[in-house]
């Protein structure tokens, strides 16, 4: 994938011809009014999700994005797809980074929601971040169970992702989870078989953490939009330190990510230079 340059003009067109601006999200997010995932975003049977170096984009950069889906969080796909994602790309683009490669993900709860992974493609053309993106089930789910599956994000990131980057330059990619939970502490086996088609074994989000952590470097960004979300940054902060971003307006979140997109590849961090991972963020509130 990755086939394709991102086109704003065009990009702006289509927002305007499909009335994003002024449609709710179901009518966006067809799914939603099907009430399941989109079956090319069913992670069972996948082995890999590849960002690969291409004539259009010979530099790919990987990037993850796992969006929170569940209920208090299904307002950010929306977002993104009204204004943040160009804001996003052209961010990205217009700050030094050609060849971005974007990768969504859909995360919920995998001990109680139905669809706790959706997974689309790296891409770099419009249509096609604009696809996965609307193809995206916000199920509005999560329970009362103390947390969401961020930690599905990694496993897939470092078990199930190649990337040119990582494979030719020895350079990481960056991977972003979106939330106002605390992370689940253990993912059993039995979800991993149940959501991969299979799993044998049974890992902790620290053990995964630090397998994501190979490949790519790794963020989270905290939502602070009620007072468990405030509850919940306590223990990002423990686990990320500083790669844990809060912010209290969602709509900032391009803005942050842009930021820290362009300062990791302006660094031409690798997984071997011993850069740090940080970005000189703590708490971000941009206006």
């Amino acid at each position: 994938m990755g086939g394709t340059k991102y086109n704003f003009s065009a990009r702006l067109s289509k927002a305007t011809a499909e009335g994003y601006a002024s449609k709710a999200a179901n009518e966006i997010f067809k799914q939603n009014q099907l009430r399941r995932a989109h079956e090319s975003m069913n992670p069972n049977g996948v082995t890999f999700r590849e960002a690969r170096d291409s004539e259009a984009n010979p530099n790919s950069y990987p990037i993850i994005l796992g969006l929170d889906v569940t209920g208090s969080m299904g307002h950010i796909p929306h977002e993104l797809v009204k204004e943040g994602l160009p804001k996003l790309m052209g961010g990205i683009i217009d700050g030094g980074v050609p060849d971005p490669a974007l990768l969504f993900l859909g995360i919920g709860d995998h001990e109680c929601d139905s669809y706790p992974l959706q997974v689309g493609q790296f891409e770099s053309g419009d249509e096609e971040l604009d696809m996965w993106l609307t193809r995206t089930y916000i199920e509005s789910g999560g329970g009362g169970n103390a947390g969401e599956s961020y930690l599905l994000a990694w496993y897939f990131a470092a078990f199930h992702t190649r990337t040119d980057a990582f494979e030719k330059r020895g350079q990481k990619g960056l991977l972003f989870t979106i939330g106002d939970e605390p992370n689940l502490k253990t993912l059993p086996a039995s979800a991993i078989k149940e959501i991969m088609g299979n799993g044998e074994q049974t890992y902790s989000d620290l053990e995964l953490l630090e397998e994501a952590k190979k490949k790519y470097e790794v963020y989270h960004i905290s939502v602070l939009h009620s007072g468990r979300a405030q509850t919940a940054e306590i223990g990002w902060k423990e686990v990320l330190g500083e790669n844990c971003i809060s912010v209290e307006d969602y709509k900032t979140i391009p803005d942050v990510i842009k930021t820290i997109v362009c300062e990791r590849h302006k660094s031409g961090f690798t997984g071997d230079s011993g850069v740090s991972g940080t970005t000189g963020f703590d708490h971000i509130d941009m206006l």
